[in-house]
C-alpha cells in the first residue's frame, strides 16, 4: 500500500520524505493557499521532494478550461498527475488528457458507480472521499471496498485512492479493503507512529542501557 500526503506544506512533505513514508501528495487549491505561495512555484517545490505522482486539481467546471489547465500543470513535472471532479465534464476532461498520455485523478467520488464511470473514461486513480461521507451517516469505506472488487473484477488498471482519511482507524480499513493507496494528512500519518506500549517499551530500554554504561564506567573506574 502507497501512502500519499495530502498537503502542501513543503515540511510535512519533506520529513514524511525523511521517514520514507511519502509516496506522492494530493493537493488541492485550499490547500496550496495556506501555504501563501503562487500555485506553480509551490507545485514545483513539492516535485523537488517527491518522484511519485503529485495530484494537481483543475478549478473550472467546462471541459476545455479543465484540459487547458491539465496540460499546463503536466508541463511543470513529469509527475504531475491532473485532478478532475467526478462530473460529466470532468469524465469528458478525464478521457481527453488520457489520450494525451496524462495521468488523472477522478476527484469527489462519493460511490461504486461513480468510480466505475471514471474508470471507463480512462482515469489513472478514482478518490473515494470516505470521511465526508462517514460525516452524512454513510459508510465511507464501503465504497472503497466495492470500487476495488469491481476494478479486481473487471481487471482495471485504474487505481482507488482513499481520500478523506481522517484517523488511523480509516487508514487500516482502507488498506484492509485493499486499496493501493491511501493519502492522508500530515497528522494522521503522524498518529499511525503512536502506541503508549512503544513509549513505554522506548523509555525501559534506554534507561536500562543508561544504567549499564553507568556500572561500566564504575568498573572501569574501580580498576
Amino acid at each position: 500500500m502507497k501512502f500519499f500526503l495530502d498537503t502542501a506544506n513543503l515540511d510535512e512533505i519533506r520529513q514524511a520524505a525523511v521517514w520514507g513514508l511519502c509516496d506522492g501528495v494530493t493537493t488541492n487549491p485550499t490547500l496550496v493557499a495556506r501555504e501563501g505561495r503562487e500555485h506553480r512555484a509551490q507545485i514545483l517545490e513539492i516535485a523537488r521532494i517527491v518522484t511519485g505522482p503529485i495530484s494537481v486539481e483543475t478549478t473550472s467546471n467546462d471541459t476545455e478550461e479543465m484540459v487547458r489547465q491539465g496540460v499546463e500543470y503536466a508541463a511543470w513535472a513529469p509527475n504531475v498527475v491532473v485532478k478532475v471532479p467526478m462530473t460529466p465534464p470532468g469524465l469528458a476532461a478525464c478521457r481527453r488528457l488520457r489520450e494525451r498520455a496524462i495521468g488523472v485523478n477522478v476527484t469527489l467520488v462519493f460511490s461504486a458507480n461513480q468510480a466505475l464511470l471514471a474508470a471507463k473514461a480512462g482515469a489513472t486513480f478514482v478518490s473515494p472521499f470516505v470521511g465526508r461521507l462517514d460525516d452524512i451517516g454513510h459508510d465511507g469505506m464501503q465504497v472503497v471496498r466495492d470500487a476495488v472488487a469491481i476494478f479486481r473484477t473487471y481487471g482495471l488498471a485504474t487505481k482507488v485512492l482513499a481520500a478523506s482519511l481522517r484517523h488511523p482507524l480509516h487508514v487500516t480499513a482502507a488498506a484492509l479493503a485493499g486499496a493501493p493507496i491511501a493519502t492522508m494528512p500530515f497528522k494522521v500519518l503522524e498518529q499511525l507512529f503512536k502506541h503508549a506500549l512503544t513509549d513505554v517499551g522506548q523509555e525501559r530500554f534506554l534507561a536500562d542501557a543508561a544504567k549499564l554504561a553507568a556500572e561500566l564506567e564504575k568498573q572501569k573506574a574501580r580498576v
